[in-house]
Protein backbone atom coordinates (compact mmCIF):
# COMPACT_ATOMS: atom_id res chain seq x y z
CA UNK A 1 0.00 0.00 0.00
CA UNK A 2 1.34 3.43 -0.91
CA UNK A 3 1.93 5.88 1.86
CA UNK A 4 0.49 9.30 1.03
CA UNK A 5 1.56 11.27 4.08
CA UNK A 6 4.43 11.35 6.52
CA UNK A 7 5.31 13.09 9.73
CA UNK A 8 7.82 15.90 9.71
CA UNK A 9 11.34 14.56 9.79
CA UNK A 10 10.70 11.00 8.59
CA UNK A 11 10.66 11.63 4.83
CA UNK A 12 14.03 9.89 4.52
CA UNK A 13 12.71 6.75 6.23
CA UNK A 14 9.55 6.87 4.12
CA UNK A 15 11.57 6.99 0.91
CA UNK A 16 13.86 4.18 2.00
CA UNK A 17 10.89 1.98 2.91
CA UNK A 18 9.31 2.72 -0.48
CA UNK A 19 12.57 1.75 -2.17
CA UNK A 20 12.64 -1.60 -0.38
CA UNK A 21 9.07 -2.30 -1.44
CA UNK A 22 10.01 -1.62 -5.03
CA UNK A 23 13.06 -3.87 -4.87
CA UNK A 24 11.04 -6.69 -3.33
CA UNK A 25 8.21 -6.43 -5.86
CA UNK A 26 9.97 -5.41 -9.08
CA UNK A 27 13.72 -5.70 -8.52
CA UNK A 28 16.57 -3.21 -8.26
CA UNK A 29 16.08 -1.93 -11.81
CA UNK A 30 12.75 -0.40 -10.79
CA UNK A 31 14.35 2.01 -8.33
CA UNK A 32 14.71 5.61 -9.43
CA UNK A 33 14.17 8.74 -7.36
CA UNK A 34 11.09 9.64 -9.39
CA UNK A 35 9.59 6.16 -9.06
CA UNK A 36 10.38 6.02 -5.34
CA UNK A 37 8.67 9.39 -4.84
CA UNK A 38 5.57 8.09 -6.58
CA UNK A 39 5.63 4.89 -4.50
CA UNK A 40 5.94 6.95 -1.31
CA UNK A 41 3.16 9.31 -2.37
CA UNK A 42 5.30 12.46 -2.28
CA UNK A 43 6.34 15.03 -4.86
CA UNK A 44 8.93 14.07 -7.46
CA UNK A 45 11.38 16.59 -6.00
CA UNK A 46 11.04 15.39 -2.41
CA UNK A 47 13.77 12.70 -2.55
CA UNK A 48 16.39 15.28 -3.47
CA UNK A 49 16.09 16.78 0.02
CA UNK A 50 17.90 13.67 1.28
CA UNK A 51 19.51 11.92 -1.68
CA UNK A 52 21.57 13.55 -4.42
CA UNK A 53 20.96 10.68 -6.82
CA UNK A 54 19.97 7.02 -7.10
CA UNK A 55 23.37 5.81 -5.93
CA UNK A 56 23.08 7.88 -2.74
CA UNK A 57 19.72 6.31 -2.00
CA UNK A 58 20.98 2.79 -2.62
CA UNK A 59 24.07 3.49 -0.52
CA UNK A 60 21.87 4.60 2.38
CA UNK A 61 19.88 1.39 2.09
CA UNK A 62 23.10 -0.61 2.04
CA UNK A 63 24.41 1.16 5.16
CA UNK A 64 21.14 0.53 6.96
CA UNK A 65 21.25 -3.13 5.95
CA UNK A 66 24.79 -3.66 7.22
CA UNK A 67 23.94 -1.89 10.48
CA UNK A 68 20.93 -4.15 10.96
CA UNK A 69 23.04 -7.19 10.16
CA UNK A 70 25.76 -6.14 12.60
CA UNK A 71 23.15 -5.68 15.33
CA UNK A 72 21.66 -9.13 14.71
CA UNK A 73 25.07 -10.78 14.61
CA UNK A 74 26.06 -9.05 17.84
CA UNK A 75 22.86 -10.21 19.53
CA UNK A 76 23.38 -13.79 18.32
CA UNK A 77 26.93 -13.77 19.61
CA UNK A 78 25.87 -12.40 23.01
CA UNK A 79 23.30 -15.17 23.41
CA UNK A 80 25.77 -17.96 22.62
CA UNK A 81 27.33 -20.12 25.33
CA UNK A 82 30.89 -19.82 24.03
CA UNK A 83 33.02 -18.86 21.01
CA UNK A 84 32.39 -22.04 19.00
CA UNK A 85 28.67 -21.92 19.73
CA UNK A 86 28.78 -18.27 18.67
CA UNK A 87 30.16 -19.24 15.25
CA UNK A 88 27.16 -21.47 14.64
CA UNK A 89 24.83 -18.76 15.92
CA UNK A 90 26.42 -16.14 13.66
CA UNK A 91 25.98 -18.32 10.60
CA UNK A 92 22.33 -18.96 11.40
CA UNK A 93 21.73 -15.27 12.12
CA UNK A 94 23.36 -14.25 8.83
CA UNK A 95 21.17 -16.58 6.82
CA UNK A 96 18.08 -15.59 8.78
CA UNK A 97 18.80 -11.91 8.12
CA UNK A 98 18.83 -12.57 4.37
CA UNK A 99 15.41 -14.16 4.63
CA UNK A 100 13.95 -11.38 6.76
CA UNK A 101 15.49 -8.54 4.70
CA UNK A 102 15.78 -9.94 1.16
CA UNK A 103 15.70 -6.61 -0.67
CA UNK A 104 18.47 -5.08 1.41
CA UNK A 105 20.51 -8.26 1.40
CA UNK A 106 20.55 -8.38 -2.39
CA UNK A 107 21.59 -4.72 -2.54
CA UNK A 108 24.27 -4.79 0.15
CA UNK A 109 26.61 -6.86 -1.99
CA UNK A 110 26.19 -4.86 -5.19
CA UNK A 111 28.88 -2.17 -4.91
CA UNK A 112 28.40 -1.10 -8.52
CA UNK A 113 24.98 0.17 -7.44
CA UNK A 114 25.72 1.73 -4.06
CA UNK A 115 29.10 3.05 -5.28
CA UNK A 116 31.08 2.82 -2.00
CA UNK A 117 33.93 4.75 -3.59
CA UNK A 118 31.64 7.79 -3.63
CA UNK A 119 29.72 6.80 -0.49
CA UNK A 120 32.29 5.23 1.86
CA UNK A 121 29.78 4.82 4.70
CA UNK A 122 28.59 1.62 3.02
CA UNK A 123 32.10 0.18 3.06
CA UNK A 124 32.59 1.16 6.71
CA UNK A 125 29.26 -0.41 7.71
CA UNK A 126 30.13 -3.61 5.86
CA UNK A 127 33.48 -3.85 7.61
CA UNK A 128 31.78 -3.34 10.98
CA UNK A 129 29.43 -6.25 10.33
CA UNK A 130 32.27 -8.52 9.22
CA UNK A 131 34.24 -7.49 12.33
CA UNK A 132 31.71 -9.34 14.52
CA UNK A 133 32.68 -12.57 12.78
CA UNK A 134 36.38 -11.70 12.90
CA UNK A 135 36.22 -11.05 16.63
CA UNK A 136 34.44 -14.35 17.23
CA UNK A 137 37.04 -16.28 15.25
CA UNK A 138 39.76 -14.50 17.26
CA UNK A 139 38.06 -15.59 20.49
CA UNK A 140 38.00 -19.18 19.21
CA UNK A 141 41.73 -18.92 18.49
CA UNK A 142 42.38 -17.50 21.96
CA UNK A 143 40.46 -20.42 23.47
CA UNK A 144 42.56 -22.91 21.49
CA UNK A 145 39.61 -24.05 19.41
CA UNK A 146 40.94 -22.84 16.06
CA UNK A 147 44.50 -22.70 14.71
CA UNK A 148 45.88 -19.14 14.80
CA UNK A 149 47.57 -19.38 11.40
CA UNK A 150 44.21 -20.03 9.72
CA UNK A 151 42.08 -17.43 11.51
CA UNK A 152 41.59 -15.05 8.58
CA UNK A 153 41.04 -17.88 6.10
CA UNK A 154 38.46 -19.49 8.35
CA UNK A 155 36.60 -16.20 8.84
CA UNK A 156 36.28 -15.77 5.08
CA UNK A 157 35.29 -19.41 4.65
CA UNK A 158 32.60 -18.98 7.31
CA UNK A 159 31.30 -15.89 5.57
CA UNK A 160 31.29 -17.70 2.25
CA UNK A 161 29.34 -20.62 3.70
CA UNK A 162 26.77 -18.33 5.30
CA UNK A 163 26.40 -16.22 2.17
CA UNK A 164 26.03 -19.27 -0.02
CA UNK A 165 23.30 -20.70 2.19
CA UNK A 166 21.57 -17.32 2.26
CA UNK A 167 21.57 -17.12 -1.52
CA UNK A 168 20.26 -20.66 -1.85
CA UNK A 169 17.45 -19.85 0.56
CA UNK A 170 16.49 -16.66 -1.24
CA UNK A 171 16.44 -18.53 -4.55
CA UNK A 172 14.16 -21.21 -3.08
CA UNK A 173 16.66 -24.02 -3.49
CA UNK A 174 17.32 -24.59 0.19
CA UNK A 175 13.61 -24.98 0.95
CA UNK A 176 13.35 -27.67 -1.73
CA UNK A 177 16.33 -29.54 -0.34
CA UNK A 178 15.04 -29.24 3.23
CA UNK A 179 11.67 -30.68 2.22
CA UNK A 180 13.35 -33.64 0.55
CA UNK A 181 15.34 -34.26 3.70
CA UNK A 182 12.24 -34.07 5.89
CA UNK A 183 13.40 -31.07 7.86
CA UNK A 184 12.86 -27.31 7.98
CA UNK A 185 15.27 -24.83 6.45
CA UNK A 186 16.26 -23.00 9.67
CA UNK A 187 17.09 -26.32 11.32
CA UNK A 188 19.05 -27.44 8.27
CA UNK A 189 21.06 -24.20 8.30
CA UNK A 190 21.98 -24.63 11.95
CA UNK A 191 22.98 -28.26 11.39
CA UNK A 192 25.19 -27.27 8.45
CA UNK A 193 26.89 -24.60 10.55
CA UNK A 194 27.42 -27.04 13.44
CA UNK A 195 28.85 -29.61 11.04
CA UNK A 196 31.27 -27.07 9.60
CA UNK A 197 32.36 -26.12 13.12
CA UNK A 198 33.09 -29.77 13.89
CA UNK A 199 35.09 -30.13 10.68
CA UNK A 200 37.37 -27.18 11.31
CA UNK A 201 38.06 -27.70 15.01
CA UNK A 202 39.83 -31.11 15.13
CA UNK A 203 43.58 -30.74 15.51
CA UNK A 204 43.47 -27.24 16.98
CA UNK A 205 45.85 -26.83 19.87
CA UNK A 206 45.36 -25.02 23.08
CA UNK A 207 48.73 -23.25 23.01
Amino acid sequence: MKRTSYHHGDLRATLMAASLRLIESEGLAAVSLRRVAREAGVSSGAPYHHFADRAALLSALSVEGFELLAAELTAAKAAATGPLDALTALGAAYVRFSREHPAQFRLMFRPELSQPDKHPDAHVAGDAAFAVLGETVAECVAAGSLPPDRAEILAIAWWGLGHGLASLWLDGQLDKRSARMGTHTPELVEEIMRTFTALITPGATGG
